[in-house]
């Protein structure tokens, strides 16, 4: 353990890939990569591990703390002005700075772990997918919706049903029978394609890759030295050892290979690596990798877990550009460690379409930029779940001025292309991404920059001021360069009506004549000068004689200065001098601005275009003048009493612009009765000592269960078997996953109960699962979740009575304290029974199963989780420890089901005070 103590009134940031608040300060993280779909703002382990911590003193000058392990960390920051790293090896720890900004920290941290790959400029653009687009017919399609309905677009992409059976490296010979030539008609509509390619190797004679691999001796072992084989999408997998070089080699030639099919870019998914049917949902820690001597060794899989994805990004990184050394790759990985930024982009995992995932995904792209990576975006609009039209229209609005942009959804969903929402919503995300594409010679610039220096592309609202403590918590705000992007993530508030901070100093509001209340607010820091570009369809429409715009805001001395990066946009030109880097700057004097390049580098020729200068004056006023690029440019400014009618006039139009705006229709709302539409946002019950939030469309999954006397968020549920939900057997997985529940009724204050919520959804072969979780009066301190499988509408080949079913309550227990939480109960047998965190997994039947009643007890907290159960309905109990989480599972016997024989599993939950 290593402890660091800072300054009271110090603020922490970073962490990584994490969710939750901007500020990190009083939570806990577990660098682990995890398997995290539908994750919270309280999951303490996501795709990503990031070692490191920012930390931001009262004064505003910064430090830097990177934990140097590749083991499962703790980061915990619940102490105020506290930093405290756990890990179960000895790593070192590496400090940055102090310094006097954190900027300073970041530059610093980019030459010690590398900065982000110069990424081609149509990456820059907007991609679309979703899992999946079933055939090259619907991909064309799609495309040529784009260009019609004229909404900018860059990419499309190719989820896994595009392969052979999931094999990897392989295309479906009837829906993807040709895909050069399909790729071949979207290069000629200004489209690129992206297409995924998973870790698991299908474990098949026959299969090329599979033979490959088994011949050059490139699988994961298991500790006996034969190949781990575990459970993926294509069914019993082989995975590849990234840590040897030989095996990266391997890869990187299918991959090459695999490019002359027309692939433009590769998608690394499940590279945790996930695995299906374990608690864990990743492969034995016992494994064994044969690394390289220089990375480490021959370790077992604990050692080497958080940077396999790292390595597969790495080795698809490397397999592009030996394929084509012209062109600059494009890899995005789910997994990664701290320095993965060298070789892939990265997106925030399967998140839910709800405004508190809208709200938190600003915070996470943040976040993951604070920790060197500054290429990373959210699937716009959530992967899971199907989102409003006004949901999907704001959150287009704000990301299509993230790093990265794309929109994409899960199997199951409604469509989420931004025409899906009606007429009201597809102009507003066509307004949004004509405006990333004016925007994108800004954004390409802050992308050489952060490539070349280490700096940040989006930055927190603090870094314009750190030392302003107003600024530290800001979370509907962000900086692109010196461009403030303000948003609104509340359902109820237009972006001209949330509270926006600005920093101290001038900040200028203006907009391409585009003002929308569904669309952020822009400004722009005084003493600044951006560049600006034509609206376009895609990025190879842009041509370098096209006209420059440069939008210009003076500061308090009537000064502003910018800079423009310029090159090919793809390949390797620009490391020998190939591009044109432009130094400008404004003054005024004597009332006439002058605007001029102070200086450029490159070997570039200045391109011979005209120059579109535009001068904000606040209000959203902007005056302007036309010139030649290169030359200097001459125009005078009015008076201050002529501006001052400007900026009234100017602010009267855009209140009325405001005012008379075509909103996108609300149709958000919670269904109270049967047969209604699903919730489109969490489901919350209140009563009591209790406080859960519920998603009906994802299964009816608790998402988190908050015990308000002892301040515990007990239960956070991800996904499987990390969230609370039920299995009918090995077969038939009940709903949890990606099917839907209804809600079927939701009582206040009825029949004893403060409140309930019955949900039900089918699990196919006749059956339907049930679950309610209730509140009562006579006892507030309870909680109770019944569950129950039945077989309503049995039928000849329904199954409903022809197999067995097994109930399994499988709930996730978040640990504020990991090392001082223990599980104790007395069994049926009479034996005291006291389980700790190295145990690993235990499971009892029969007189050894707790006797109805077991307790997760935290002893630094003071209080205890107290779970009973009926005993005659649970065969056997399971205990497995995580990574900062614990899972008490109840197993029923197995049996058939129907309306009449129910299997059930009721279950309550207290909390209680321990000595």
């Amino acid at each position: 353990m290593v402890m660091i103590q800072f300054p009271s009134g110090t603020s922490f940031y970073g962490t990584g890939e994490v969710s939750g608040r901007l500020e990190r300060t009083g939570n806990q993280i577990f660098s682990w990569n995890t398997d995290a779909w539908g994750y919270g703002p309280g999951t303490t382990s996501l795709y990503q591990s990031h070692p490191w911590v920012l930390a931001v003193l009262p004064d505003g000058k910064a430090l830097g703390v990177l934990a140097d392990t590749t083991r499962r960390c703790e980061i915990d920051l619940r102490n105020a002005s506290t930093v405290k790293f756990v890990s179960d090896a000895v790593y070192p720890i590496i400090t940055f700075g102090p310094f006097d900004s954190p900027t300073e920290v970041l530059t610093s941290l980019s030459r010690a772990i590398g900065t982000v790959f110069m990424p081609p400029k149509w990456s820059l653009g907007y991609h679309q997918c979703r899992w999946s687009y079933e055939s090259d017919v619907e991909v064309l399609e799609i495309a040529r919706t784009f260009r019609e309905k004229g909404i900018p677009c860059d990419v499309i992409w190719m989820d896994i049903d595009y392969m052979d059976g999931f094999r990897c490296f392989t295309f479906d010979k009837e829906r993807f029978s040709d895909p050069k030539s399909m790729v071949n008609d979207l290069h000629a509509s200004g489209f690129n394609a992206i297409w995924m390619l998973d870790p698991g190797i299908k474990s098949e004679e026959g299969y090329f890759v599979y033979e490959s691999g088994s011949e050059n001796d490139v699988w994961i072992k298991k500790a006996d030295g034969k190949p781990y084989v575990g459970e993926v999408w294509p069914g019993p997998c082989v995975f590849p050892d990234f840590t040897q070089q030989s095996t990266r080699l391997w890869w990187a030639e299918l991959v090459k290979d695999f490019i002359s099919n027309g692939v433009d870019g590769i998608w690394n998914d499940m590279n945790e690596p996930a695995v299906f049917k374990t608690v864990t949902k990743t492969m034995p820690e016992s494994n064994i990798h044969r690394g390289d001597a220089n990375f480490g060794g021959c370790q077992n899989h604990s050692h080497y877990h958080n940077v396999y994805g790292m390595l597969m990004a790495r080795s698809t990184y490397e397999g592009m550009k030996m394929a084509n050394s012209n062109k600059r790759p494009f890899v995005l990985t789910r997994a990664g460690f701290i320095g993965s930024q060298r070789y892939a982009a990265t997106w925030t995992g399967d998140n839910l379409s709800n405004w508190e995932h809208l709200h938190m995904s600003l915070s996470m792209v943040l976040q993951l930029g604070l920790s060197g990576q500054p290429l990373s975006g959210p699937d716009i609009g959530g992967f899971a779940g199907d989102a409003t039209p006004k949901l999907f229209g704001r959150w287009m609005g704000l990301a299509a001025l993230f790093p990265f942009c794309r929109g994409h959804t899960e199997k199951g969903t409604a469509d989420h292309e931004p025409w899906s929402f009606g007429e009201e919503c597809e102009d507003v995300c066509r307004l949004a991404l004509l405006r990333r594409y004016r925007l994108l010679p800004h954004i390409y610039t802050l992308f050489y920059m952060a490539h070349t220096k280490g700096t940040l592309v989006a930055a927190p609202t603090f870094f314009a001021d750190p030392k302003d403590p107003r600024l530290r918590k800001v979370e509907n705000s962000f900086l692109l360069g010196p461009l403030l992007i303000c948003a609104s993530t509340e359902p109820d508030q237009g972006s001209h009506e949330c509270s926006t901070v600005l920093p101290e100093g001038v900040w200028l509001r203006f907009d391409f004549g585009d003002p929308h209340p569904d669309l952020p607010s822009m400004f722009l820091r005084g003493g600044s000068i951006i560049p600006v570009g034509h609206p376009l369809q895609h990025v190879g429409e842009a041509n370098p004689t096209d006209e420059l715009s440069l939008f210009v805001a003076l500061d308090e001395n009537g000064k502003a200065a910018g800079v423009l990066y310029e090159d090919d946009g793809d390949g390797y030109g620009y490391t020998q001098g190939d591009y044109l880097l432009t130094y400008y700057t404004a003054e005024i004097a004597s009332s006439v601005l002058t605007v001029k390049v102070l200086k450029s580098e490159g070997s570039w020729k200045r391109p011979q275009r005209a120059l579109h200068v535009k001068l904000l004056l606040g209000g959203g006023v902007m005056i302007d003048a036309r010139g030649v690029d290169g030359e200097e440019l001459h125009f005078k400014i009015p008076s201050k009493s002529e501006v001052s009618k400007l900026v009234a006039a100017s602010e009267n139009k855009y209140n009325k612009h405001m005012e008379n705006a075509k909103h996108i229709p609300d149709v958000d709302g919670l269904s109270g009765q049967k047969g209604i539409e699903l919730s489109k946002v969490p489901v919350e019950l209140k009563s009591g000592d209790w406080d859960l939030k519920v998603v009906p469309w994802i299964g009816g999954r608790i998402i988190s269960m908050m015990h308000h006397p002892s301040g515990t968020q007990w239960l956070h549920s991800r996904i499987e078997i990390n969230g609370y939900e039920e299995y009918s057997g090995t077969e038939y997985r009940s709903a949890g996953c990606s099917e839907e529940y209804k809600v079927v009724r939701r009582n206040l204050e009825q029949a004893g109960e403060e409140e309930s919520l019955c949900m039900e959804g089918d699990i196919g072969g006749g059956l339907v699962f049930q679950r309610q979780i209730s509140t009562f009066k006579e006892d507030p301190k309870v909680l109770r979740i019944d569950s129950n499988i039945i077989a309503p509408s049995v039928g000849a080949g329904s199954g409903g009575f022809s197999r067995l079913v097994c109930l399994r309550a499988h709930p996730t227990f978040t640990l504020l304290h990991p090392t001082e939480v223990l599980v104790a109960f007395n069994s049926v047998d009479g034996l005291k029974h006291e389980i700790f965190h190295e145990s690993g997994e235990l499971s009892f039947e029969g007189d050894h199963r707790p006797n109805g009643e077991w307790m997760l007890v935290d002893r630094c907290a003071g209080v205890a989780l107290v779970n009973r159960f009926n005993l005659h309905q649970v065969k056997k109990c399971l205990v497995h420890w995580g990574t900062g989480t614990v899972n008490l599972e109840l197993w029923s016997e197995e049996r058939p089901v129907s309306e009449d024989t129910p299997l059930t599993i009721c279950h309550e939950y207290e909390v209680r005070q321990v000595a």
